[in-house]
């Protein structure tokens, strides 16, 4: 389960005090990620959404097993958490590159920040609504009335309400499970490639899941970078989307122990079983490679009509000015290895 950034008064007011604190991009860690190339290659910094876990598959398995390092990469990749601050390390230039949540990355580049999309990590956002197996919510119609503990800011919900006449309650996330176990009628937002493990080792059942892509809310999970870097330095913007897009495909169709092993190192909580079982859910639903059609090709492709889409979704909410975003303003297929 990881947070959005701030509201955009709180984004903004991050923004500037890290510029103030940044007259320049930030030197890269003492210790880099282990197994990125050696020193001397072409610095890439990214940071990532939460801490190392099998969403950043191929990120870990392109360092490990050295396809950053054969493209004359120097890549460091810096733990996230809910304190990331993802986008506005890369608008800042703190950071070159970012994971996050296609919805969060327009809503920065409407307030101004200088950051593009240039690549998919999931096809399909994996935030969830997740429930008990025998709770009698089965539909999103059903949630009138209900109590909800979700993020606040999730542009989701106010599109449920919309899209289905319907309103509920919600409780500020905390990013436990402890609720959902302890209470058989709890709906929570989650990260159904994370989030189901620990209930079930919590003693619970498998949660059952209300898809946001099943209510038309189709979100990507994306790699969001600094504008001007990326106009900058577009052959190494190549050679990174490449090098991370075969580090995916290794992860997913070959032995998975090399970035494991890293992401274990860098987070000791993760165990062989959370990390199988998180692998295994984003292999078999498909996430990476798109859930209808795709394969090995799509991994990394994004589409102009799906932005679009988004944008005029949040348009209809009053989330976005209209006309204030074209496509071709947020995002670029440009550095995506030809098909």
């Amino acid at each position: 389960m990881k947070p959005t950034f701030p509201t955009v008064l709180g984004l903004l007011t991050v923004v500037a005090a890290l510029m103030a604190g940044c007259g320049k991009k930030a030197e890269a860690p003492a210790s880099p990620t282990p197994g990125v190339s050696p020193a001397g290659g072409f610095k890439v910094t990214v940071q990532l959404d939460w801490v190392p876990e099998p969403e950043h598959g191929g990120f870990f398995q392109a360092a490990a097993k050295g396809y950053f390092a054969e493209s004359g990469l120097d890549v460091v990749l810096l733990p996230g958490g809910p304190n990331a601050f993802g986008m506005q390390k890369v608008a800042t230039g703190q950071a070159d590159i970012s994971q996050a949540d296609s919805t969060n990355v327009l809503l920065a580049i409407a307030e101004g920040l200088p950051v593009i999309h240039i690549g998919a990590v999931f096809q399909n956002d994996p935030s969830v609504l997740m429930l008990h197996a025998d709770n009698p919510v089965n539909r999103f119609e059903d949630l009138q009335g209900k109590t909800i503990m979700a993020r606040p800011e999730w542009a989701f919900l106010p599109y449920l309400r919309k899209k289905y006449g319907i309103d509920f309650n919600i409780i500020p996330q905390n990013f436990s499970v402890a609720n959902f176990i302890g209470n058989k009628n709890f709906i929570q937002q989650g990260f159904y490639i994370a989030e189901p493990f620990h209930i079930q080792q919590g003693g619970a059942q498998a949660p059952k899941f209300l898809y946001a892509w099943d209510a038309g809310f189709d979100a990507y999970t994306v790699l969001a970078a600094n504008k001007p870097w990326v106009a900058k330095h577009p052959d190494r913007v190549r050679a990174f989307l490449a090098a991370y897009i075969r580090g995916w495909r290794d992860y997913l169709e070959g032995d998975p122990e090399p970035a494991h092993a890293l992401m274990k190192k860098l987070n000791p909580n993760n165990t062989d079983a959370f990390l199988a079982y998180s692998r295994k859910m984003i292999a078999d639903e498909r996430l990476v490679t798109g859930r209808v059609g795709g394969g090995a090709a799509q991994i990394g492709r994004v589409s102009k009509e799906r932005f679009q889409t988004q944008i005029s979704q949040l348009e209809e909410l009053g989330i976005l000015k209209k006309g204030s975003l074209t496509v071709d303003q947020v995002v670029t297929t440009a550095y995506l290895p030809p098909l």
